[in-house]
């Protein structure tokens, strides 16, 4: 009964909030029509899903069923045991997830959250995670920001799944230099030192990394190897974006 009541006030709150301040379209950028929807239906088709064959390591497309893994991840080793991924990084995600971050969109992470749980909640619930965990940015980004879109997102998963969540379980003790001009070696070595255990049980065996956007995999795996040295046996990641297919 408590539950409930606490579910029906916070519906009645997020009504209220969606009368006042109306939800944007995390595509156009208007006001959301038709009225409760977290995106306008005329702007989902400009979204590019992951659809099948996935590389069976990062998530991301390849051409062929034959191909288990993509050129990337048959050429860099990896101990991350899988990604999930949910749209390809086309012009229009990369101008959402620059909405998101350099604008103050972080509403358009209530979209993004419920599409990743009606997508994958089965198969993310299915690895009996013990933890939901965000990637990291550094102090002084968030303080600009006023907040971490990955922190944002795993929340909303966390609620929506009932996973555990852990958002102090990494730190981010390093501000890298920017990583567009690196190669994916190069950006691995440049975030080797960037991140350091947190806090975070000690019974954890199964790890969910969270994070916006998938390019080489240096973040998720750098993440990887510091949870594995806390103790962590599996794990595994989720992104609302990854790059183009091989």
């Amino acid at each position: 009964m408590q539950k409930s009541i606490k579910s029906y006030l916070r519906k009645a709150s997020d009504f209220a909030a969606d009368v006042l301040f109306p939800r944007r379209c995390p595509v156009c950028g208007e006001i959301v029509t038709p009225f409760g929807e977290l995106i306008c239906p005329d702007c989902v088709g400009s979204l590019s899903p992951i659809r099948q064959p996935v590389c069976r390591r990062c998530g991301k497309e390849v051409e062929s069923e034959r191909m288990e893994y993509c050129f990337d991840c048959t050429k860099h080793f990896r101990t991350f045991e899988h990604n999930f991924a949910l749209l390809n990084y086309n012009e229009t995600a990369s101008r959402s997830m620059s909405a998101v971050k350099y604008r103050n969109r972080r509403e358009y992470l209530d979209f993004y959250s419920q599409a990743i749980c009606l997508r994958y909640g089965k198969a993310l619930k299915n690895l009996r995670p013990d933890a939901l965990i965000p990637i990291p940015v550094h102090p002084s980004r968030k303080k600009i920001r006023g907040f971490n879109q990955a922190e944002v997102l795993a929340k909303h998963i966390s609620a929506n799944l009932e996973i555990p969540y852990y958002p102090n379980a990494l730190k981010r003790t390093k501000k890298t230099v920017p990583q567009k001009q690196l190669n994916p070696s190069q950006r691995l070595h440049n975030l080797e030192q960037a991140f350091s255990p947190g806090q975070l049980p000690g019974n954890v065996h199964t790890v969910i990394l969270v994070d916006d956007i998938y390019t080489t995999g240096s973040t998720l795996e750098a993440c990887t190897r510091v949870l594995k040295s806390m103790g962590a046996a599996r794990v595994f990641g989720i992104t609302i974006c990854i790059g183009a297919k091989v």
